[in-house]
């Protein structure tokens, strides 16, 4: 064993992470040093190496790095190639009714899972907003709050994938019980965000073929998508057994093939995201999450933690609940959130998982994610609209304190 007690390692370990999340280090680097300081603290040298060996050529591992690594592609080329505008504007003109634009736009471009992705959305939500005569702080919660409505049930978001094949569970079933919590987490946006709101000017009705052009630019801009999320159900409801977990990665490049097709893209434009970091930083960080898992197996955590927890259930829910949730608002990150508590029940629970077990795991820790301060999007959407961070609580802190016991609820009842 290593030179530390495991429980005092892990404490450790959770610490680093989180003073390494709060300095701003990519989060990719983060994970992967957590996981070897960790490793440093508490795994025999000898088996240091052995364990990396292990986690790269891992079948599960190596199928959410490349599907993880396609989703960012997916998500820069859309930026790069300009079609996220026409998405955007397709969408801002047909649908009349601002307070249905604000609840559309954010989710819609928070289905490209790119750090500190509000930016892409605030100055839409600010113009649409404008029309409801909206103050900066609620503008500011409209554009944070609805980016994050969609992930519960969106089966690209690299988190979830993460989840799915670290408990063994699959994506519909942890999509199929998140479903409640995305309905509330809409309806209490729209009744948070859009409280006492009044709206200064009616917007112009569209031309018929105007509103078939807008229809047409909606449909193709967002065609590529569409495509992937199909596919990738697809497979994953048609239970393909010869792609061994890889079904999301064929899925993203037929969306890839959609998105080239398309937008007739240029070899110029395709190669621009590869010579970007973020591209990187966020699929080291998935393979940083199987790392961190992996070392805290070898660790020993889950029998530390065993001791912990009785034989009811009334201990292992609270764990789920709160741990998760904790760990995603310290870090600021919901992939470390879940990392880590799967990491120590995994020597407790069997695999796979039981469906309701992965999706509170992953609800918790989005949640708690969601409103950390430490969120890319929390911070720029506050300095985009130039209010504090203490005026967006007054609206953010209500929505966790109404949506996380429904994900509670869930657990209990599905």
């Amino acid at each position: 064993m290593g030179f530390f007690n495991p429980l005092l390692a892990v404490i450790a370990a959770i610490a680093f992470l989180i003073i390494l999340i709060y300095k701003r280090v990519n989060l990719g680097i983060a994970l992967n040093a957590t996981a070897l300081f960790l490793a440093l603290l508490a795994v025999d040298l000898a088996k240091i190496p052995v364990v990396i060996y292990e986690t790269t050529v891992d079948l599960p591992t190596v199928s959410v790095v490349l599907a993880t690594f396609c989703i960012m592609l997916l998500s820069q080329l859309y930026k790069e190639t300009g079609i996220i505008d026409r998405l955007s504007e397709s969408i801002g003109r047909l649908i009349n009714n601002p307070k249905a634009v604000l609840m559309v736009l954010p989710a819609v471009i928070g289905l490209l899972p790119v750090a500190g992705g509000a930016l892409m959305s605030a100055p839409l939500v600010e113009k649409e907003a404008e029309k409801l005569q909206m103050k900066p702080d609620r503008k500011a919660y409209v554009n944070l709050w609805f980016r994050h409505t969609v992930f519960p049930v969106y089966p690209l978001s690299p988190v979830i994938i993460t989840t799915t094949l670290l408990t063994g569970v699959s994506i519909p079933l942890i999509i199929m019980r998140q479903i409640p919590v995305a309905i509330v987490m809409a309806v209490v946006g729209y009744v948070i965000g859009f409280r006492n709101t009044v709206l200064s000017g009616k917007k112009e009705q569209s031309a018929d073929q105007s509103r078939n052009r807008n229809l047409r630019d909606l449909l193709v801009s967002f065609s590529p998508i569409l495509t992937t999320i199909a596919v990738a159900i697809a497979l994953s409801l048609g239970g393909v057994k010869l792609l061994n977990g890889f079904d999301v990665v064929v899925a993203i490049i037929i969306g890839l093939i959609i998105m080239i097709a398309v937008t007739r893209l240029r070899f110029k434009v395709f190669t621009k995201p590869f010579k970007t970091w973020g591209i990187y930083g966020i699929t080291f960080a998935a393979y940083g999450a199987f790392l961190l898992r992996n070392v805290m197996i070898n660790v020993g955590i889950s029998n530390v933690f065993s001791s912990f927890m009785t034989n009811g259930s009334t201990d292992l829910v609270l764990f789920l609940a709160v741990a998760p949730a904790v760990l995603g608002l310290l870090t600021g990150s919901p992939a470390g959130g879940v990392a880590v508590s799967i990491s120590i029940l995994s020597g407790l629970l069997t695999m796979p998982f039981a469906p309701k077990v992965a999706a509170l795991i992953y609800i918790s820790s989005y949640l708690g994610y969601t409103i950390a301060p430490t969120h890319l999007c929390f911070t720029f959407t506050a300095d985009y609209f130039k209010c504090s961070l203490g005026r967006m609580y007054r609206y953010v802190l209500p929505s966790f304190l109404v949506t996380f016991p429904i994900g509670i609820l869930v657990y209990f009842l599905l």
